[in-house]
């Protein structure tokens, strides 16, 4: 996969079978490992992966973000803009740059944990290091892309990314990078200074339970609504449910019930949550609400560009 096409909401993965330590001790120093703004608590509840409203020339709608943030500020511990709901993989540098500081300028307490999605070391550090000049509090960053990076490529990746001086939210996916995250591997990356957090979207219940077991010394939210029922002791969700209906996602983390599970299921049918192209769906039922403007996509952005430009 290239970074240029659509990380699909895929299905469920194996487990690895890779065992993991229990209850390891994490190194104190390096980046703050706790969350901003709680006094040092870690991060929890319903983090918002946000749209990014933009108009038909691109440019990223930063009234709509105003109102977006607002209409789930009540739901939500953290605002998380540009991840894969934000589309950070097709956004330019400009639009991912204004992305982030309509975010941060609207957060209003609510820590800010910027989505990286590129598909080199070297470029997320770099966006990494812009993510903190724009004043957020963290990132959220994949693995290098590519089928043919080794597991120790990986650690070493998310070394240099701490490198660069902010907390870091594991992303663990497959859709985008093209590769996976071991067990073990994971393990480890959740032990170096400044990890504050995995999210885990592998979409396999008996892995996110193993990480859960383990005791990684981070919190472990889960990506996917479909599954919450499913893993228990999860420290909070992290996915684009939480942009239309945050309460229902926080109701089901601290009641999981088979009912309250149905409810989300439902709202996921109905706004098309499992669907490859959720982002457009959730900015369609969030223009019918009044809350942003338009449902334009980067890609739409980039279609139109690529048509004026072939045309006579």
């Amino acid at each position: 996969m290239t970074n240029a096409e659509t990380p699909r909401r895929s299905p469920a993965r194996p487990s690895s079978g890779v065992a993991l330590e229990t209850g390891a001790a994490r190194p104190a120093s390096g980046p703050d490992s706790t969350r901003p703004h709680t006094g040092g608590a870690p991060l929890s509840g319903v983090v918002v992966p946000l749209v990014t409203p933009l108009d038909r020339q691109g440019r990223v709608r930063a009234d709509d973000v105003a109102r977006l943030v607002d209409s789930v500020r009540a739901g939500v511990t953290a605002l998380m803009p540009t991840l894969s709901s934000g589309e950070g993989w097709l956004l330019t540098e400009a639009q991912w740059r204004d992305m982030v500081a309509a975010t941060v300028h609207c957060a209003d307490g609510l820590p800010v944990i910027a989505g990286v999605q590129l598909p080199d070391t070297a470029a997320v550090v770099a966006r990494t290091r812009l993510a903190a000049e724009l004043g957020a509090d963290a990132v959220a960053v994949t693995t290098p892309f590519g089928a043919g990076v080794g597991q120790e490529d990986i650690v070493t990746h998310y070394e240099r990314v701490l490198g660069a001086g902010s907390p870091v939210l594991v992303y663990n996916e497959e859709a985008l990078s093209g590769n996976r995250i071991e067990a073990g591997t994971l393990a480890r990356v959740c032990r170096l200074p400044g990890v504050i957090g995995v999210k885990e979207s592998s979409g396999d219940p008996a892995f996110t339970r193993q990480l859960v077991a383990a005791g990684l010394g981070v919190p472990v939210f889960e990506g996917w609504e479909n599954l919450l029922l499913q893993v228990p002791g999860v420290a909070g969700f992290i996915g684009p449910l939480a942009n239309l209906e945050p309460a229902l996602c926080a109701a089901l983390l601290r009641h999981p019930t088979p009912e309250l599970q149905a409810e989300v299921d439902t709202a996921c049918e109905t706004y098309g949550i499992l669907r490859d192209d959720w982002y457009l769906h959730v900015k369609r039922a969030l223009v019918a609400r009044g809350v942003i403007g338009t449902d334009t996509t980067a890609q739409d952005v980039r279609a139109a560009a690529a048509a004026a430009e072939a045309a006579p």
